[in-house]
């Protein structure tokens, strides 16, 4: 029998121990496998559209194209990644994946914009977003605590 006075927090705590919440380190290895994939796909565009100069440092943004493959691209790839499988590769070969930190259903397209959005903050003060995931209870990062997700290990 349920207890009346058991919030829902209470309750998804009792189904999700922190056992199951991935932690710092596999996430970090998520973040390496996820970002070598996306280098060996945007550096040869990069290459390809722009040579050499691409690499050298001297604009910040070469054009057009630069913007696409650098930033929108990424952008959109990890927001359909994380709404249509929970997780980007990383997290899959990991055997992670995202979820509402609320009731452990999938987020909304709304929480994971706000949750990529959040990425931001998490890196501007010296990646302490990030780095939140090793001291938190429900290893939650700040992106995460803005969206409202947990990370959490699949069978």
């Amino acid at each position: 029998m349920n207890n009346p006075y058991q919030t829902p927090q209470a309750d998804l705590e009792t189904q999700m121990s922190s056992s199951e919440y991935a932690g710092f380190w596999i996430r970090f290895g998520a973040m390496f496998i996820d970002s070598l994939l996306l280098m060996l796909i945007t550096l040869p565009l990069m290459y390809m559209l722009y040579g050499v100069a691409a690499f050298n440092g001297e604009k910040f943004v070469q054009g057009p194209g630069d913007v696409l493959i650098t930033y929108v691209f990424p952008i959109v790839a990890t927001v359909l990644f994380w709404k249509y499988l929970a997780a980007t590769p990383g997290k899959i070969l990991l055997n992670m994946k995202i979820v509402s930190a609320e009731d452990g259903s999938p987020p909304s397209t709304a929480q994971f914009i706000i949750r990529y959005l959040g990425y931001i903050p998490s890196t501007l003060v010296i990646f302490l977003g990030f780095i939140w995931v090793g001291f938190d209870k429900r290893k939650q990062s700040w992106h995460d605590k803005m969206a409202k997700t947990v990370v959490v290990r699949t069978k």
